[in-house]
């Protein structure tokens, strides 16, 4: 997924009218602005409304669907409405009280960060059943998904290494996608759009490569060492490959 960098937009963000629809009256700050122009504005009455246009990987009824799903296990946000129009879509959840792993009070001290977001991993690897997940994430949902956008992948890719252990993976365990609470303990799990059965290494490697983008080099084997594995370089090698080429 070769996008730009997902960073927090400016307080002058133009609120789109379906936002302020959404709001009801309610304050706006915005928090998140995504790859593809995505916006996520929290409201002053305790709830997050997530706006953007249509995503053809994966889109916001997926995400709304896995999340409820995903509730019966694991602390993850409540979706209060979900919707779209010809050009975009929207999601609105209920607030928890926690805060993104890559948050500026992490910036001093990364290690609690890392180490959180590598511990939450390995519980919802650990909490979500396989056997009565419906959707996947392997190798070939994801390079088939890829072809549909336009996107070819190397076909040394189309063979994956020997599966270690399936779970149900997050399917886009970046750092910012954990909330810690304010001691950086685990508290839940967001952005679950592609939530799917596939090895764990599909996370683990996703989530360590992403300690680099927040917190710069030097962390990654931190996450791994706190999910509770030893690094398998040739998996993570290939997973984040996979990542970036799809």
């Amino acid at each position: 997924m070769n996008l730009p960098l997902a960073s927090v937009p400016p307080a002058s963000t133009e609120v789109p009218d379906v936002v302020r629809r959404l709001a009801a009256g309610a304050a706006l700050e915005p928090v998140w602005l995504n790859g593809i122009g995505g916006l996520t504005f929290r409201t002053d009455d305790g709830r997050y409304i997530k706006w953007g246009p249509h995503d053809v990987e994966a889109t916001m009824r997926d995400e709304a669907e896995r999340m409820r799903w995903a509730r019966h296990w694991i602390p993850a946000p409540e979706v209060l409405d979900q919707g779209a129009d010809a050009d975009h879509e929207w999601l609105v959840t209920a607030a928890l009280p926690g805060h993104s792993a890559v948050d500026a009070r992490w910036r001093d001290t990364p290690e609690v960060a890392v180490r959180a977001v590598g511990t939450a991993l390995r519980a919802m690897h650990e909490a979500l059943p396989v056997d009565e997940c419906p959707w996947t994430w392997d190798p070939a949902s994801r390079i088939a998904n890829a072809r549909e956008r336009g996107v070819t992948v190397p076909a040394d890719l189309h063979t994956p290494p020997p599966t270690d252990r399936l779970v149900v993976c997050h399917g886009d365990a970046c750092m910012p996608n954990t909330l810690l609470d304010d001691e950086g303990r685990p508290l839940a799990h967001v952005d679950l759009a592609v939530l799917g059965v596939a090895d764990r290494w599909a996370d683990i490697a996703v989530a360590s490569m992403s300690t680099g983008w927040n917190f710069g080099p030097g962390w990654d084997d931190v996450l791994i060492e706190a999910y509770g594995v030893a690094p398998d370089r040739e998996r993570l090698k290939y997973y984040r490959r996979l990542w970036n080429e799809t």
